[in-house]
């Protein structure tokens, strides 16, 4: 294992290049005798913030949110600073599943306890679970499963639906 020495012309020629907007890869082969990873893990230290730029990828992206009638668009803002090496996940949200989620009603007297739960009642929680008001919903359950119909068809969806569309969109 090679032990990196930052010396202070290397942060030197490290933070040149990076506010140049070269990448941990470019310079580590600029740099020598450095991994990429070594260089990423120096600039978190020294807290430099992101790269410059390309003047197209300073737009910001667009995330989808799928709903039953058609597809919204939203803006997502560019990740700046110590941020710009994160992950940045994109998500769907059913916003047909989660109204008809909101839209239950569970009647009192179905609820149940953790320690009234067994077998034959379903085990979907309702509530906060910090909250005193927490409880399950108790309705019976399909053979097999651990909810009710309904919380089945919540739980449980086809394999297409939960699949993100990959394929390429139009600039509609």
């Amino acid at each position: 294992m090679t032990v990196v020495t930052w010396t202070d012309d290397r942060v030197e020629q490290l933070k040149k290049l990076w506010e140049a907007g070269h990448s941990a890869s470019q310079i580590a082969a600029e740099l020598g005798n450095v991994t990429r990873n070594a260089v990423i893990g120096k600039v978190h230290r020294l807290g430099l913030s992101g790269r410059a730029k390309a003047a197209t990828s300073a737009a910001p992206r667009q995330r989808k949110v799928r709903t039953t009638q058609h597809i919204i668009r939203t803006a997502r803002p560019v990740a700046r600073g110590n941020t710009a090496l994160a992950h940045v996940f994109e998500v769907e949200a059913d916003i047909e599943a989660d109204a008809v989620a909101q839209n239950n009603v569970v009647p009192m007297s179905q609820r149940l306890t953790l320690l009234e739960l067994n077998d034959a009642t379903c085990r979907w929680p309702l509530g906060d679970p910090g909250a005193a008001d927490f409880a399950f919903c108790g309705g019976k359950t399909l053979p097999g499963l651990p909810y009710c119909s309904y919380h089945c068809r919540i739980a449980y969806q086809p394999v297409n639906d939960r699949r993100r569309d990959r394929r390429p969109t139009s600039g509609k």
